[in-house]
């Protein structure tokens, strides 16, 4: 498989997409040593389904995570993970706002021990 840019993915049409992710499981497939049959039948889908998505033809989403199971290729979809990041503002707010020194036990006025003996 080639290594394919953003702005080239980006530029793809919804069809060619469709079909490079069809070549990823054919390839991924065939690095297993498996045939459509085997595959299909380890991902609980039918054969035509899984042929239909090595063409890049519609499949849902769910059978494409069945083939990336089989095929222990889930890692692909960390790319979707979701991590909250915080503005520049924001964390400068947020330090601003921490405590930049301890503060001492304050004496009381009431206190005898501490009256001097002038």
């Amino acid at each position: 498989m080639t290594d394919r840019s953003f702005k080239e993915s980006a530029s793809m049409s919804d069809k060619a997409l469709a079909e490079y992710i069809g070549a990823f499981a054919r390839y991924h497939r065939m690095q297993k040593n498996k045939t459509q049959d085997e595959l299909s039948t380890a991902a609980g889908i039918s054969r035509s389904t899984l042929s239909l998505l090595e063409r890049g033809e519609p499949v849902t989403v769910t059978t494409l995570i069945q083939v990336l199971r089989v095929l222990d290729q889930l890692s692909v979809l960390r790319v979707f993970e979701v991590r909250e990041t915080i503005s520049p503002l924001a964390l400068a707010k947020l330090q601003k706002e921490k405590r930049q020194r301890a503060r001492g036990k304050s004496k009381k006025k009431d206190d005898k021990s501490a009256d001097s003996s002038w």
